[in-house]
């Protein structure tokens, strides 16, 4: 039997590793976590990014063994394509508000309009601290206590460094084009999802479009939560990571994610 599990942490648009802070310091000491800055955010500010597989590139040398992978948002399309690519990397998934694609298509309805992303893109390079800040209250739309989650999210970017504009720019254009929705029946690892019942940009129905059309055994949507449910609702999320990284731990040593890295940050 495995005696740790290493899970790495992906943070999504905008932010940085520090928004994984409060969630992490409440996990058992059997995991070993791996906070990162993706290319373009935070402590990786100046390093440029185009493509989501820039991403990739940057998160496939971090662990030698599988481990499992938490991505948020952004983050969970960055760690569903890793899956895809180095599937040798990844024992599970944990997909945190994410959607395989998050822009409206044909016969595609559970997402977003593009036009949202696109203007967000348009009023980031006008005014980009004002664009955050409308971004960040539409992560936590319809939530309860919502300014306190904002005041987390705003401490977290102001922590670690905030991100470049071009990275943020070519995080959005991401968001547009990226459709990952094939990849979910093909991806050898179990991937489980975190989604947000009252989440503005990932709507609720993808639950169920996931667990009938995609056939995903994994999902949780938490009714009360939006789209930083790491965040709004801990307990819950927590319990879920540890119900996934518990099943790891219980594996043959062969295939459970477990490696020789401690806790740190990238």
């Amino acid at each position: 039997m495995s005696d740790s599990v290493t899970c790495v942490f992906v943070h999504g648009w905008a932010m940085n590793s520090a928004v994984w802070d409060e969630c992490v310091s409440r996990l058992p000491d059997w995991i070993n976590v791996v906070l990162v800055d993706l290319p373009g955010h935070g402590s990786m500010a100046d390093i440029e990014v185009n493509a989501l597989d820039d991403f990739v590139r940057a998160l496939s040398p971090l662990v030698q063994r599988p481990a499992l992978w938490v991505g948020w948002s952004l983050g969970g399309l960055a760690v569903l394509r890793l899956a895809q690519l180095y599937p040798q990397r990844v024992a599970a998934a944990l997909l945190v508000a994410t959607n395989p694609c998050f822009v409206t298509r044909d016969n595609w309805s559970c997402a977003v309009e593009a036009a949202v992303f696109r203007q967000f893109a348009e009023d980031l390079n006008r005014q980009q601290e004002k664009t955050i800040r409308r971004f960040l209250a539409l992560q936590v739309k319809g939530l309860p206590g919502a300014m306190k989650v904002v005041r987390q999210l705003q401490q977290s970017m102001q922590q670690r460094g905030d991100a470049s504009l071009q990275a943020m720019n070519s995080g959005l254009q991401m968001l547009l084009d990226t459709d990952l929705r094939g990849t979910l029946n093909t991806v050898d690892c179990p991937l489980h999802w975190s989604l947000g019942g009252r989440d503005a940009l990932v709507p609720a129905a993808l639950a169920q479009v996931l667990q009938e059309e995609y056939a995903q055994r994994n999902v949780v949507l938490n009714p009360r939560a939006s789209h930083a449910p790491f965040i709004s609702h801990g307990d819950d999320f927590i319990r879920q990571l540890l119900a996934i990284a518990g099943s790891l731990r219980n594996q043959p040593p062969a295939t459970a994610g477990r490696t020789v890295i401690e806790k740190r940050y990238l």
